[in-house]
């Protein structure tokens, strides 16, 4: 999954993946059918699941994240971070994007698709909020995007996610509807269960990337570490996607079947958000001169979502069983193959939009 040198067409790139790569959406697509078939078939596997747990912090949730994300952040090349934030055209934008407009859009989606539903449309303004820090990693790297941008634009959504959460739920929640003459809702979430899930998820991974590259370069040389070892961890991070996955759609499988209306209510609003960001965001990173990786970053940036923090506080604030949590479980059951379907999308506006060959 090694970005390339030069902007290759799209049959390089599908040329030069594994197999495991290039079947990656089948892979996907048995994933979430083996886990929703588990979750309904085996008894009381999902209370099971849920209780091993720290906090809110489900374990083989954790486990799988922790795998998938680890070989993407230790390809990182850290010593590059400093072109990165010095890049203020995607800072800034993706900070508007992505704690202005997102949440924005998922408030007035909700609003206009679930007006009768308060507890879907409420789940649905929480996965809003929770901008994403963890499977954006894989869209990327599979989109040739700029791994080191992802790194840095995940780190800063991370430390937005623990001051802002509950500020931007509090609003969205209570002020503006209050505003807008709408019915409120109470959001009671403190900021250590958030920095706990911004720890678990994304500090672990980040910090055993890092020494990774550190030790590994300090001991082996680069040649050795970029062409021996990332090639050997490089598809554990595909294996903990899947694992991660399975257990998430085993979670809540039961719930997601037994009310299929309801999950097609949910996911309407979810297909368009997905979409706008996406497209919205790729346009604005290739209208503001952003090279291909780091518009595609931009995009898979703003368009993903922090799933685990939103369906661990749809839980901890409404229950377990609340159209709350629902609408947060079907969020990735939306995100995880519309975000597949990007990937292709943008190796197919490389191709368009960037027909010149230039370095990454």
């Amino acid at each position: 999954m090694a970005s390339p040198t030069v902007l290759a067409d799209d049959t390089e790139v599908m040329r030069g993946l594994s197999r495991l790569d290039r079947f990656l959406p089948v892979w996907i697509g048995l994933a979430m059918a083996l886990g929703l078939l588990l979750g309904r078939t085996v008894p009381g596997l999902d209370d099971a699941l849920d209780t091993v747990k720290i906090g809110q912090v489900s374990l083989p949730i954790a486990l799988g994240l922790l795998l998938m994300m680890y070989p993407v952040l230790a390809k990182v090349r850290y010593d590059r971070l400093d072109t990165v934030t010095d890049d203020r055209r995607l800072l800034v934008s993706s900070l508007v994007i992505n704690w202005v407009v997102g949440p924005a859009v998922m408030f007035a989606l909700a609003w206009t698709f679930l007006p009768d539903l308060p507890e879907y449309r409420t789940g649905l303004i929480i996965v809003g909020l929770a901008r994403c820090i963890a499977m954006v990693l894989i869209w990327n790297d599979l989109a040739c995007g700029d791994r080191e941008a992802a790194a840095v634009l995940v780190a800063i959504n991370s430390v937005f996610q623990v001051i802002a959460f509950a500020a931007l739920g509090w609003f969205y929640l209570e002020i503006l509807p209050g505003w807008l003459g709408l019915p409120e809702t109470s959001l009671d979430i403190s900021m250590w269960d958030i920095a706990e899930s911004v720890l678990v998820f994304l500090g672990i991974p980040l910090l055993l990337g890092y020494l990774s590259r550190r030790l590994g370069e300090r001991g082996k040389g680069r040649d050795w570490y970029e062409s021996r070892f990332l090639p050997r961890i490089g598809p554990i991070a595909l294996y903990g996607l899947l694992f991660t996955i399975v257990i998430l759609f085993a979670l809540q499988g039961d719930t997601i079947t037994s009310q299929p209306g309801d999950v097609a209510r949910i996911a309407l609003p979810l297909l368009v958000y997905f979409a706008l960001m996406w497209a919205g965001s790729f346009a604005l990173g290739k209208g503001i001169g952003l090279p291909y990786d780091r518009t595609t970053t931009l995009a898979f940036t703003a368009a993903g979502n922090n799933f685990e923090l939103a369906i661990a506080v749809a839980i901890g604030v409404f229950g377990v069983t609340s159209g709350q949590a629902l609408a947060g479980v079907v969020g990735p059951l939306i995100e995880v193959p519309v975000l597949v379907a990007l990937v292709y999308v943008s190796l197919w506006a490389r191709r368009r939009f960037y027909p010149a060959k230039e370095t990454v």
